[in-house]
């Protein structure tokens, strides 16, 4: 099994390295770290390096002096890394030294992040910045994709963001802090939680004059939301305009600045989202099968997913994790994907609650997954291209693709094969209940949505170890192996 990387620095923007890459030979530099002259990312042998150069050497000398990252990493917030000799460097006569970051189990970005967790990452940023200052550092770089989520908690994984701060300067990140999650949780808490996928087009956050536009008159009465956005946003507006004069920068002393972060701190507490009126939010509640027939199923994966080899699940169509929580108490890691931004707040908050590490709660409709986005459409790898996933879950998920969004069995077939070499996956035939429902008021074109048909398309892609119909159901369980 290959496990996705997180390049930690701040000009990677949660690039990866596809699983497979970066074998034996010379050191390849990630296409999309090149912003930062502070250091790079790269890959030698297959292991994932971050050099530091010497342009960066006095503030990165003074960070680790400090021991800032260390205590970062010791209670959580910081993924970490290990130094290694500086004779690793892919560019040796500009490396002042060498890191090994600690692996991130699987990269995500913050337009597939449920609302909660983009409120977290948050959060942890303020309060990073919070302590940085207290201690004459500051965060110079407040960007999203500085977060990923490990362990089930939000962690830093930017290294070289964090420098010393000079006297009575500003927060040089609180534009990009604002255009990262506050403009995006102001318009999903306000708006539409589906504002969050604007976060694919605006790869820099949200711009505030857009932001300022589309939020309802009634935030300007919001102290937090008049101030960080369209006050703010009307600042950049005058400024833009203005004739161009030589720069000054404000100074802001050390009680100005705790203040704009306990500022920025309660506008993000202050905003809310309920999830419970999206389409699938309550879809748990609403299955067609008896108490028998769940409990049938649910011991039926178990035992699948016991007799198929591998760590890692990716769960499709996840709902609110009743499956996913099966895989991780079987030791297994999860990344739980459903299209439904309110089941998955809902999964996230009630992981969060238990304290569940194992099981990561995403947001993606897999008919039009994450495209590769950035610089040469690499800086943020494809959902396909961040697969590390061993066995695919797919339960009361085809259907959906074959019928409602008219996807042929065979690609849905093909996909899951790219996914994963395994697969666990259900079949509901047109005698459900549920795809009566979906088919009363369409016609019925789907000659080759049958149990037949099903075994056909993914026997191309598949050999079918085993077959168990679902008691009191006419559904049916299928444990698969990639030929």
């Amino acid at each position: 099994m290959t496990l996705s990387t997180v390049q930690p620095g701040s000009d990677d923007d949660g690039a990866v390295i596809p699983p497979g890459a970066g074998g034996s030979g010379p050191p390849v530099r990630h296409p999309a770290s090149f912003r930062d002259p502070g250091g790079f990312v790269f890959l030698r042998d297959g292991i994932l390096y971050r050099q530091v150069n010497h342009v960066f050497r006095a503030e990165w000398k003074s960070v680790v002096e400090t021991g800032l990252l260390r205590r970062w990493q010791d209670d959580g917030r910081y993924i970490g890394h290990d130094d290694v000799e500086v004779g690793l460097a892919a560019d040796p006569k500009i490396a002042y030294a060498v890191l090994r970051p600690k692996p991130v189990g699987f990269v995500s970005y913050p337009y597939e992040w449920t609302f909660g967790e983009l409120r977290d990452a948050a959060l942890l940023t303020l309060d990073l910045q919070d302590d940085a200052q207290r201690h004459g550092f500051t965060l110079r770089d407040a960007s999203a994709y500085n977060i990923q989520f490990d362990s089930g908690r939000p962690v830093l994984i930017d290294s070289l963001s964090v420098a010393p701060l000079e006297r009575d300067a500003p927060w040089a990140a609180y534009r990009q802090f604002c255009q990262h999650f506050i403009a995006p949780l102001a318009l999903m808490a306000h708006r539409d939680v589906r504002c969050g996928l604007m976060l694919r087009d605006h790869a820099d956050g949200i711009p505030l004059d857009l932001a300022s536009a589309l939020l309802p008159g009634r935030t300007y009465l919001s102290p937090g939301l008049a101030a960080h956005i369209h006050l703010h946003a009307r600042s950049q507006r005058r400024l833009s305009n203005a004739t161009p004069v030589p720069r000054h920068t404000p100074s802001l002393g050390a009680t100005r600045r705790a203040a704009l972060i306990d500022s920025l701190r309660r506008t993000v507490q202050g905003l809310r989202w309920n999830p419970d009126r999206t389409e699938w939010a309550d879809y748990d509640r609403q299955t067609s099968y008896s108490d028998e027939g769940a409990r049938a199923k649910e011991s039926i994966v178990g035992t699948m997913l016991r007799d198929t080899d591998g760590s890692v699940v990716w769960d499709l169509g996840a709902n609110i994790g009743r499956f996913s929580a099966i895989a991780a108490r079987l030791g297994r890691r999860v990344v739980a994907w459903d299209s439904d931004p309110g089941a998955s707040e809902r999964h996230y908050r009630a992981l969060r609650k238990a304290g569940e590490a194992r099981i990561l709660p995403l947001v993606q409709d897999i008919t039009n997954p994450s495209p590769g986005l950035g610089w040469g459409g690499a800086a943020r790898a494809a959902f396909v291209d961040r697969s590390n996933a061993d066995v695919v879950l797919a339960l009361a998920l085809v259907h959906h693709l074959a019928i409602g969004k008219n996807v042929p069995l065979d690609s849905v077939a093909s996909l899951f094969a790219r996914l994963a070499p395994r697969a666990i996956v259900e079949f509901v035939p047109k005698e459900d209940p549920m795809v009566g429902r979906m088919l009363a008021s369409r016609r019925d074109i789907f000659a080759d949505y049958t149990r037949n048909g099903f075994e056909r398309a993914f026997e191309a892609r598949y050999r079918i170890l085993e077959r168990q119909p679902i008691q009191d159901s006419t559904r049916m369980l299928y444990r698969l192996e990639r030929r």
